[in-house]
């Protein structure tokens, strides 16, 4: 079985690791390792699936992984990488968000295997801490001055950082050590805007409980045009399927950067490298379908995937005449007795943000109903336009929506 080390280096994963000789070395043998996701909305999205995947290459290659839900860190917010604070939510709000967390990612790591994936929520720990006890403890072991050099904390000073936000240091790395001594867990992963907290957690280990523990961080990712990697025009792109349709998550990983294919394919699919260097070289539109194919299967099944590419290519190719899976809208038929005008219905489905953003669209000839081009956003969609009771709207090149006339 390949070195997990290695596999994770390989495919571009690493970009800092504590004692990394030592970590190769322990990594020869089975090791439990964990990352955390605080729940701050009722989904993961693509953005949280560099250390989903890290945890499935890691379970792959025999070591156990740890899926810390931040159930009590949720509460406080993460400054990481924020410009400002974080909402804080009720605690009811954070309950209901960690619910589905386990169930969407027992796509990618499997909770029932031999090497069998844990998941855990710090509420179950932290929410129980007596202060005092927790400041004479765990607080003695902090330097001020070090905290306020690591990046997450000094990136915030000019903008301000509140006294509850500079506490979650200390949270994360109070997990690190209950994870360490309660599930014999000596290494954590996340994205490099985490490194501060994951060496302040290996200090407090060594403090603490005179141990070893390791940590390793990923880059963060952005795509070739310099956007942050997981966000559209319309927002983020979720792993739920009620909030991201499995069609228009397809949609997002095949309208991938032509700059960026090959690096995506090693990121967020398991494919071997040397099959993803052939597939890169057969030609782009074929990796770019392998990597929207296989990065659908693995978030929504593959059922989910061959619709969601099937439908793809009906309105991209003109490959069959399946359309079931493509974003729809059921809009009554007495609407389009008198004519609706088109910049409203391209608002009203969510292809376009505002009624003038859509009249931008199509004064740019950029909005297409049933294949043809809108010549003015004065052009109304009537009854005309209906084809078995289905109406295909387009916006630009590969974004489309069906509107299911009832």
């Amino acid at each position: 079985m390949e070195h997990a080390y290695e596999i994770l280096a390989k495919r571009g994963f690493i970009e800092q690791v504590t004692d990394e000789a030592s970590l190769r070395d322990r990594l020869g043998s089975p090791m439990t390792c964990y990352a955390g996701f605080d729940p701050t909305a009722d989904s993961l999205h693509v953005g949280h699936l560099l250390p989903v995947m890290a945890l499935a290459h890691m379970q792959r290659c025999g070591h156990r992984p740890i899926v810390l839900v931040g159930g009590g860190t949720a509460l406080i917010g993460d400054p990481s990488g924020k410009n400002e604070m974080r909402q804080i939510l009720s605690r009811e709000e954070v309950q209901k968000n960690a619910a589905g967390i386990k169930d969407q990612l027992s796509r990618y790591i499997s909770f029932d295997s031999f090497e069998s994936a844990v998941c855990l929520n710090n509420a179950d720990w932290l929410t129980s801490l007596n202060y005092i006890d927790f400041l004479r403890d765990i607080g003695r072991h902090f330097s001020v001055n070090r905290m306020l050099a690591a990046e997450s904390y000094r990136a915030r000073l000019e903008t301000g950082l509140n006294f509850i936000e500079f506490n979650y240091m200390l949270l994360q790395s109070y997990d690190f050590l209950y994870l360490y001594r309660n599930h014999d867990c000596m290494l954590q992963i996340g994205g490099n805007d985490q490194w501060g907290n994951i060496v302040a957690g290996i200090d407090l280990i060594r403090r603490v409980a005179g141990g070893e523990s390791f940590g390793l961080t990923f880059p963060l990712i952005t795509t070739a045009t310099g956007s942050k990697m997981g966000k559209t025009e319309t927002g983020a792109v979720w792993l739920d399927p009620d909030r991201t349709s499995p069609y228009n998550y397809y949609q997002f990983w095949i309208n991938t950067d032509d700059r960026d294919v090959e690096r995506f394919l090693k990121y967020f699919t398991l494919l071997p490298l040397e099959d993803i260097r052939v597939e890169v070289d057969r030609g782009i539109r074929k990796a770019k379908e392998l990597l929207a194919f296989e990065a659908t299967r693995l978030s929504h099944g593959e059922s989910a995937a061959q619709l969601a590419r099937q439908a793809a290519r009906s309105a991209f190719y003109g490959e069959g005449d399946n359309l079931d899976s493509l974003p729809s809208t059921t809009i009554k038929k007495s609407v389009f007795q008198t004519g609706m005008p088109a910049f409203i219905l391209f608002a009203q489905v969510g292809l376009c943000a505002s009624r003038a953003a859509a009249r931008r669209l199509i004064g740019d000839g950029g909005a297409y109903v049933n294949g043809h081009r809108l010549d003015s956003f004065e052009d109304s969609i009537t009854l005309d336009h209906c084809r078995d009771g289905v109406i295909v709207l387009r916006a630009g090149k590969k974004r489309f929506h069906k509107v299911v006339v009832d």
